[in-house]
């Protein structure tokens, strides 16, 4: 029989990754959470000059309930990414991404084939305050689908 004797192991053990440490990468980060935070107001005020002001009127009323929705949760969107506690700053970002993508889909349909009632702007591709707005939402998409790409790595 041999004597061994027990080996310490001095390597550095990886550390678990706790939802507060997640919280505290890029979704975290408050340049990133300023920036996106200025887009997504930049989505509401860009549909409330788009409908005429606040109250405003776009119809048809399908239309103008999803403007004055959209208006509601970017606004929303940026109170959460500024003031939310850490962990739930993942959910703001997830929401902001929804934020961006929802008005790109609406201005792609109601631009090509048209919405119900709504073909007020077909074919307006190069409509200035619509091209506007596909920057913003753009850049709030990739934005939020970066930092999401972060904090899903980071976890």
């Amino acid at each position: 029989m041999s004597s061994q004797t027990p080996q310490t192991d001095v390597r550095p053990h990886a550390q678990t990754t706790t939802p507060e440490a997640t919280a505290t990468g890029a979704a975290a980060s408050l340049p990133l959470r300023l920036t996106g935070a200025a887009l997504s107001v930049g989505v509401a005020w860009i549909h409330v000059v788009d409908q005429g002001g606040f109250p405003g009127s776009k119809t048809p009323t399908y239309v103008g309930i999803g403007y004055y929705v959209l208006e509601l949760v970017a606004v929303l969107v940026a109170a959460a990414l500024l003031f939310a506690p850490a962990r739930q700053r993942v959910t703001g970002w997830f929401v902001a991404a929804g934020v961006a993508l929802g008005p790109l889909v609406g201005y792609v349909l109601s631009r090509g084939p048209g919405l119900p009632s709504y073909t007020d702007d077909r074919g307006n591709w190069s409509e200035p305050l619509g091209l506007i707005s596909l920057v913003v939402e753009g850049l709030l998409l990739l934005l939020s689908l970066a930092v999401l790409r972060s904090a899903r790595r980071s976890a």
